[in-house]
Order: C-alpha cells, then structure tokens, then sequence
C-alpha cells in the first residue's frame, strides 16, 4: 500500500476507469481493519460525511467522485478544498466507485480521511461534562449509535476501553451519520483506565443486572459524569463494576432479560441529561 502511495501526486485530479488501478486498489484495502491501522486512515461515504469532516478540520487524503459528480457545485467545492490541502482527486466511474464502497448503488463521494484519536489525559473533567466509556462493545452498528447519540445529547466525547470495535469501519462510520467528525474518541486499555479513573474528579455510573438502584433515582447533576457500559454478550466485568460510584439497573417491565447496549445507552444519557448537562445544551436543534 505505501508502496503505490508513491505515486500519488498531491494537490492532482486523477480520472480512473480502472479496477486494477493500484490507487483504487489502496482505497479498497481500507475495507481491512489491519491496513486501516497502518494507513491510519478510514472512508467516509456520501458528500454529507465529507463535508462534515471537513468542516470539522479532518485531514483528508483522496476525494473520490463519480463523473455523474461533474458539474455539482458542492462536489466541485469539496474537490478544490481537497486539492487546495494537498489531498488527490479521483474522477471514476460508477462501476469503480461501487468496487470500493461494496454497494451496487454507491453514493456519489467517498472521502479518506486520516484517523484521530484523542488522549486519556485530555479528557476533562469540568461540572456538567459526561463522557461515555465502553468496555469492549463489539458491534459496529451500536458504537455508530452511541456517537451519535452522544452527538445529539451534547455529551463530550467516548472512551473505547480495551478490545472494541474499529470506530473508522465503514459500517460504524455510515452509523454515526456524521457524527463521528463532532464527537471526540479516545483509545485505551483497562489497566490505564483504571488507573485514571483513580484520579477522575466525577462519578462513574454504570448499568449492571445486578445494580440495585433504578437509574432515575440517581442525582447526576453535582458532579462530572462518566458513564459506563459493558460488552453486548457478558455487560461490565467484575474489575469495572467494582470501580464504579453506583450499579444502577433500567426496569423492565416484560420478558427481555436486557437491552440493546445502544438503546441503554441513549437511555442513560438522556436521564444524565436531564441533571448534568448544560441548560443551554438542552434546546432542541
């Protein structure tokens, strides 16, 4: 991959019709977690995720457009803003674009974007802040949903704790909606958690099966706030839990032994909401 990049010319607008086209076959390599990570690099699909992006000061590398794209304002303005950065332009073809989004209807623009991870240490810790920490969530339409839950609350940010999911897959990057290039992530393991949760002014609530206080009776509002929320299958292991201020339990009134990690999440952060955010961060957009 970083062989081809040589050829790669950048501040250029490239017209390809070739599958075999070794950008093309660079881009298409992204579809893997591994050249993900060595690339540190990712797609956005759709103009909407690219602008987004961009408009939120994400690098971009490639901007990919299907020759329909000709002529579009918005997709020409994306292309000069990719150019004018130093990013390379693609101009293909339907049959090229589908190769690399893997759909028989692509959208029009796809965007690669380098990948952005925030420190631990840069979380903050101000009253009304709340951060979402996830123990090993391995589904990538639940992580898209909980940043974009997270977006929509005006929650800070999400720490992936341990083995998780790839924030920059394809499938988690389309569930964000766009939220992904507003909402900050940090990366780390549990060993360092813990040891900065030692130091975490705010309290940590997380929901748990066996939590013993409904999560509505809790006050949320004196201090910052992580929430924090465990795997799909197993839910937080023993060494979390036993390091949370509060075990809070979501009732449930028929047969279901548990919810959606999404869906608990929005839950809890629209309760959090309700007493730690900001009043100004309340307003319906």
């Amino acid at each position: 991959m970083s062989s081809s990049r040589e050829t790669r010319a950048p501040g250029q607008v490239k017209e390809v019709t070739s599958l075999s086209n070794p950008i093309v076959k660079d881009i298409k390599a992204l579809a893997l977690k591994k050249f993900r990570d060595r690339e540190r690099s990712f797609m956005a699909e759709g103009l909407k995720l690219v602008l987004d992006a961009m408009n939120n000061g994400w690098t971009i590398r490639t901007l990919v457009y299907a020759k329909a794209g000709r002529g579009n304002a918005a997709v020409e303005k994306a292309a000069a803003r990719t150019v004018a950065s130093g990013g390379l332009v693609l101009e293909v073809s339907e049959k090229v674009l589908s190769s690399i989004t893997r759909r028989d209807n692509p959208q029009m623009v796809v965007g690669v974007f380098e990948q952005r991870y925030h420190r631990l240490d840069d979380v903050t810790s101000a009253r009304g802040d709340v951060w979402v920490a996830l123990d090993r969530v391995r589904d990538p339409g639940n992580l898209g949903t909980i940043i974009r839950t997270v977006d929509a609350v005006g929650a800070k940010g999400v720490i992936l704790v341990g083995d998780c999911t790839d924030p920059f897959s394809l499938e988690t990057v389309r569930a964000t909606m766009g939220s992904l290039f507003s909402v900050p992530l940090v990366r780390t393991d549990e060993e360092r958690f813990l040891k900065w949760r030692e130091n975490y002014p705010g309290m940590m609530a997380g929901t748990h099966l066996k939590g013993s206080v409904d999560y509505r009776s809790i006050d949320y509002s004196d201090k910052p706030m992580l929430l924090l929320m465990g795997n799909e299958q197993k839910g937080l292991p023993d060494s979390l839990a036993e390091r949370c201020d509060r075990l809070v339990r979501i009732p449930q009134a028929g047969r279901a032994d548990s919810l959606n990690l999404a869906v608990a999440t929005g839950v809890m952060l629209y309760e959090i909401r309700r007493d730690a955010l900001p009043i100004e961060s309340q307003e319906t957009k």
